[in-house]
């Protein structure tokens, strides 16, 4: 039977990797909205979420963005954040603010932009190496917007080609991690857009890719705590971006739109195995544009936590959950139906 004091012990090792662009202005594809008191460099960016770690003991990792992150010397920034008692994490790249990605990046039919794309990871992987980051983690915004566009066939093997090459840079201690989107801003299809194609992309590359689930990149109504699952037995899921959202990649504080939801994902990260797996990393994707930067983070990281405690507490026999007397104080608005509950 779990216990109050099991769970409080495997609560104490949760950790939750802080994006560091939460913490700088941003706003909706009409306007970025400033706000005072923001930070405006990497640095403040590193020290703001260092408060989020202070208050809340759960989040001892920044991902980094390049080139938004840039700094004329890692070593300091890396100093910088253990000085705030905090690490650097996760380093994202970046190929859709460029005029040259206009029509794709790492699947582009030029060879010169595709391989600017390519020559832009190898410089994350560098930033890697000089702050001890384990995981590079690739979101692309390439696709196309109208049938006949470009050959969706050639533009998966460019991508391959692409994701290849990068692969082979990484060191033995690194990571690469695919991260999918179902739209936006390619509409009529994106190169990446579900969890399946990542998987066989990063299948394909070796033992050292995993895929990355944002919370918010699906169609309305998918199931994602059946990928979780899924992408847990097939040894493949690499880490989480967390947010929440009502119709599209929204970006809200976690749980926010459906907290049952973000229940029922941590219940299978912990029957999968994946809860205290270093191999699979717990990171928030959000940008806070109406509430204030450093509460909204602690907010998402603590409705994690609160999620997680939940999970912990149904206790599972043989293939029949049993949930405790206490689900009913837990879950008040929830119905169970089609649950066995043991009273």
């Amino acid at each position: 039977m779990t216990t109050f004091h099991s769970i409080s012990d495997r609560l104490a090792f949760q950790a939750i990797e802080l994006p560091s662009w939460a913490f700088g202005n941003s706003g909706t594809r009409f306007k970025v909205f400033g706000t005072p008191g923001t930070a405006r460099d990497p640095f403040e960016k590193v020290s703001d979420a260092a408060q989020v770690h202070k208050h809340t003991g759960l989040a001892p990792s920044v991902a980094l963005h390049i080139p938004w992150d840039r700094v004329d010397s890692y070593a300091d920034l890396r100093k910088h954040a253990e000085d705030n008692g905090v690490q650097l994490g996760t380093v994202n790249s970046n190929t859709f603010q460029d005029d040259d990605y206009k029509f794709g990046s790492v699947t582009h039919h030029d060879d010169r932009i595709r391989q600017k794309a390519i020559d832009h990871h190898f410089e994350c992987i560098d930033v890697m190496n000089e702050t001890g980051s384990r995981d590079l983690k690739i979101w692309l915004a390439d696709g196309t917007n109208y049938p006949g566009q470009d050959s969706m066939r050639a533009r998966q093997d460019r991508l391959a080609d692409s994701l290849q090459k990068i692969y082979e840079r990484i060191g033995e201690g690194q990571r690469l991690v695919l991260e999918y989107k179902f739209f936006e801003p390619a509409f009529y299809h994106t190169d990446v857009p579900d969890w399946g194609t990542s998987y066989v992309q990063t299948a394909a590359l070796g033992d050292r890719a995993f895929v990355c689930l944002d919370t918010g990149h699906h169609a309305p109504g998918t199931n994602i705590e059946f990928i979780v699952m899924q992408l847990l037995r097939l040894g493949k899921l690499g880490s989480f971006d967390f947010n929440s959202r009502f119709y599209a990649d929204d970006d809200l504080i976690v749980g926010a739109a459906d907290p049952f939801q973000l229940f029922r994902i941590v219940f299978e990260v912990i029957q999968g195995g994946g809860y205290g797996n270093p191999d699979v990393a717990f990171m928030l994707d959000q940008c806070h544009n109406l509430e204030a930067k450093i509460p909204g983070q602690i907010r998402s990281v603590l409705n994690v936590q609160e999620a997680t405690a939940k999970a912990l507490l149904v206790d599972v026999v043989s293939d029949r959950l049993k949930w405790p007397r206490l689900v009913t104080s837990i879950w008040p608005n929830v119905g169970l139906v089609g649950v066995a509950v043991t009273v």
